[in-house]
């Protein structure tokens, strides 16, 4: 049964400015989890610019913490820090998200599963996040 859905765009030059800006990497640290920021290249200190590629997969990941967001009905004020929701991609290359924290113990105790699906073109980045209970 669907619990809720979240859709969101995000645009990749306003992603490449606020991670290749003075504030780039406490910005990075705060918004991305591990995964996301060694996928992404953002380890370290951040180039500047950050590639076409790099930022179109920037704003796609962090699109899918505002979908995720959106579809549980909470918004931040939930239990949720941002890097504590990433998205992931699989061997295959297929996006997943991957909860930590207070947003992996908020999944578990709501029995939610989450589905979700990126897009980039034409400067803008999109999420789509299906939740649904697991029973």
């Amino acid at each position: 049964m669907i619990y809720g859905i979240g859709c969101d765009l995000c645009s990749t030059a306003r992603m490449a400015k606020s991670l290749g800006g003075a504030h780039g990497p406490a910005f990075a640290a705060r918004v991305f989890g591990p995964s996301e920021r060694e996928a992404l290249g953002l380890t370290g200190s951040i180039p500047d610019p950050l590639s076409a590629h790099k930022s179109a997969s920037a704003a796609a990941d962090f699109a899918a913490k505002e979908a995720f967001l959106k579809a549980a009905g909470t918004g931040l004020a939930g239990p949720f820090a941002l890097c504590e929701i990433e998205a992931v991609r699989l061997e295959s290359g297929a996006p997943e998200y991957r909860f930590s924290g207070g947003s992996a113990r908020w999944m578990a105790a709501h029995g939610l599963r989450a589905s979700l699906s990126l897009s980039h073109d034409g400067g803008m980045a999109l999420a789509f996040c299906i939740l649904e209970t697991e029973t």
